[in-house]
This record gives structure tokens, sequence and C-alpha cells, in this order.
């Protein structure tokens, strides 16, 4: 680790937030490095907690595979929400602030979960849990970009890559299999995986004060206004392309959140709730292997290996569905988690390093909007569609759908790529 000195940050007058420094990294930077990803993997894993109980809430209320969809929904609008409009605040009032509330809410939503298990109060549980996650995502990615920085100035960026991505997507696989293997092998099965939460959500918040703030408040505030949606961050082309990308990937992310557990237990006949976790968290750890495993590789080749996994694995999925094949259906995820995870990073990382100091979280705070309205709308959409014919055909249709979002993110890098 260097241990020379950390240059400061002064971005342009104009600039709304200018990011902190210290006269030397410590070993509080080192320590809250690991802490931030460990809170955000926490966090993350809460927010598909409901995944492998969905079929216990159907079986309890009796609701249908659209109203799973529904729920899913209602959570992908609160991340859209607050995204909007509190994504990006952490670049003035700090990151730990925004942290600490978005890990009040997730402990709100875990009090609802516990409250009762009605379809109602199921709704507002992941409306808040939305809420929280929408705050935390960009936040999160954006203190371990300064936190990354200041313990090694001038350093490649791809440890913080890395780290970021695999604790945002390798927490959404781990919430499933912890739940799943609650639910299915102790007592309460809609209760204990919330109190198991509830509890590493306030040990999170407990050490969450030990990291420093890396964000110096502005000498005058700047006046609120909800997020932007804008691709000036220093390379239009390339953030546009990344924007893409992130749809395209956590579509299919929110595709195996919210398919797996009926399609599994239903279609295949495998009720087991651990199973529909470890399949959930197969695909997204796949993702994750995939982030570390090439890592070292050129963002030419990381975009090409992507694309063309991402594009065969959902269209081996739909074989798969077509056929009710678990191998297949398996090995199909895998390859769809792989090249996901690989375009997820790889545009996290290109917007984190074209992007100003002082706008880095608004700029993360904008590709996950866009992102999180891939994983909202798409398999939103299968779920209307699944009303009007069966699961099978509409992940067909969404299978098409997906294949042409991933030829306008090759359009769209190639011609960057062109131009550079």
């Amino acid at each position: 680790m260097s241990m020379s000195s950390i240059t400061r940050t002064r971005p342009a007058p104009t600039e709304d937030a200018r990011v902190a420094d210290a006269p030397r990294p410590s070993s509080r930077h080192v320590g809250g490095f690991w802490t931030v990803a460990a809170v955000f993997v926490t966090a993350m894993a809460f927010s598909t907690v409901p995944t492998p109980l969905y079929p216990l809430y159907q079986a309890r209320d009796g609701f249908s595979t659209f109203t799973v969809t529904v729920v899913f929904g209602v959570y992908a609008v609160g991340v859209l929400v607050s995204l909007l409009l509190a994504g990006h605040v952490s670049d003035w009032i700090g990151r730990r602030k925004v942290l600490a509330a978005a890990l009040a809410l997730e402990l709100i939503a875990a009090v609802l979960f516990l409250a009762t298990p009605a379809l109602p109060v199921l709704l507002v549980a992941r409306l808040v849990t939305g809420l929280g996650v929408g705050m935390l995502t960009a936040t999160a990615t954006a203190y371990l970009h300064d936190l990354h920085t200041a313990q090694r100035p001038g350093a490649s960026a791809q440890r913080f890559e890395i780290v970021s991505t695999a604790a945002n997507i390798g927490g959404l696989g781990l919430g499933p299999l912890v739940a799943g293997l609650l639910a299915q092998y102790f007592g309460a099965p809609l209760r204990l995986p919330y109190v198991v939460f509830a509890g590493l959500l306030l040990l999170s918040a407990a050490v969450l004060v030990l990291v420093p703030e890396t964000v110096e408040k502005p000498d005058v505030r700047p006046s609120y206004r909800p997020q932007r949606v804008s691709a000036d961050h220093g390379d239009r082309a390339g953030y546009i392309g990344a924007a893409a990308a992130g749809f395209a990937s956590l579509a299919v992310f929110g595709l195996f959140t919210s398919l797996v557990p009926g399609f599994v237990g239903g279609t295949l006949h495998h009720p087991s709730r651990a199973l529909a976790g470890l399949i959930v968290f197969t695909v997204f750890g796949a993702a994750v292997a995939a982030q570390t495993l090439c890592g070292r590789l050129g963002a030419p080749a990381r975009r090409n290996i992507g694309l063309f996994a991402q594009g065969a694995g959902v269209v081996a999925l739909t074989v798969g569905m077509h056929i009710a094949n678990l191998p297949v259906f398996l090995l199909a995820g895998i390859a769809a988690g792989v090249g996901a995870g690989v375009l997820f990073k790889s545009a996290v990382g290109s917007v984190a390093a074209m992007a100003a100091p002082a706008r880095r979280g608004e700029a993360l705070a904008g590709l996950f909007l866009v992102s999180y309205l891939g994983l909202a709308l798409l398999p939103v959409g299968l779920g209307v569609a699944s009303r009007y014919t069966t699961v099978t055909a509409a992940t067909t249709w969404f299978t098409g759908v997906v294949v042409a979002l991933l030829a306008v993110v090759a359009v769209l890098t190639r011609r960057r790529a062109e131009r550079a």
C-alpha cells in the first residue's frame, strides 16, 4: 500500500461538493473499505430474502404468480423512486449519513415483514426495502471508490471494481441462499430469516460509525433537486453504453429473482425452498466469479465475453424452460449470470472512472436508476404477459427483448471504440 500523501481534490468552483481528503491513508480507511463492503453485502442480501419464500406466501394467501410479480414490481418502484430522490445526495451531505438512513429503512422493512405475512403488509415492506436499496447502491459504490482512492492514490481501480460489484451482485445472491436454508431446515420460515437479517442490519449500523467520512460539506449547500439522468460525465457515448449494459444486465437478474421459485417449484415440481435459494445463489455467484476472473482483461474483451455469455445464456434458458429440464435451466442461468455480471462490472467501473469526484454519486445514481428500470420493467412485463399466456411463452418474448438490447449495447460500444 502506498503511504504517500493524498493530493487534495479541488473541483471547479461550480461543483456542488468536494471529496474529503486526509494527509495520509490511515488504518481507518483500510478497515473502512472492507466495512462498507460488508455492509453493502448485508443490505443487498436482505433485499432478496423473500425470493425463495414467495411460494409460502402464495400457499398461505392463495395469490397468483402475477401477484408475485406485482410484489417484485413494488420493490423495484421503491428502488427507482429512491434513486431519483436520494441516490445522489451523498455527494454533499456525506456518504455515511445516507448509508445510515438506508439501513434504517431496511430495518423498518424487517419489522414489517415480522409483523404479519399478509399481502398488504408484504407490499409495503417491499416498497420500503426498495427505498433503502435505492439510497444504498450508488452511495455505497461511491463510498468504496473514495476509500479505495484514499488508500491507494494513483493505483488501478481494479480492486474497487471487483469488490463493489461483487458486494452488490453477490449480496443479491446470498440473500435467497440464506433465507432458503433457514426456511427449509429451521422453524418459522416466514419469520426466522427476517429475524436473522434484522440482527445483521443492526450490527451493520453499529460498525458504520467506525468508517471515516470521505466527503467534505460544501461551504454553501446546493439547493435540493431530484437526480438528473444525464450522460454529461466526461464521455457521453461511454455513459450511454454503460447505462444500456446495466439495463440489460439487471433485467436478467430480475428475471431470476422473480421467476425461479415459482418455475422450479411448480413446473419442475421441486418445491424445496433451499433448492430455489441455491439456484438463485448459483446464478449470482457465477456473476461474481466471472467479475473476479475477468478483472485483468481489457475492456473490449470483457465486453465481448459479457455480450456473448449473456445472449447465449438467455437463449438456452428459454430452451430449458420449453423442455422443462432442471440441469439445462441451471446451466443456462449460470451462463446468463456470467455475462450479466461481467457487463455490469464494466459499466460500474467505466462510470466511476469517467465521473468527476464531486459528481460521482450522481453519475452512479443515474447508472443504477437506468439499470433498475431494466430490473423492474422487463420482469414485470413478463408477469403481465403470463396472465395471457404461459410463463414459458412469455419468457421467450423476454429473451427476444434482451437479445435486442444486447445488440444495441454492442453497436453503441463499437461506435465509441471507433471514435476513440
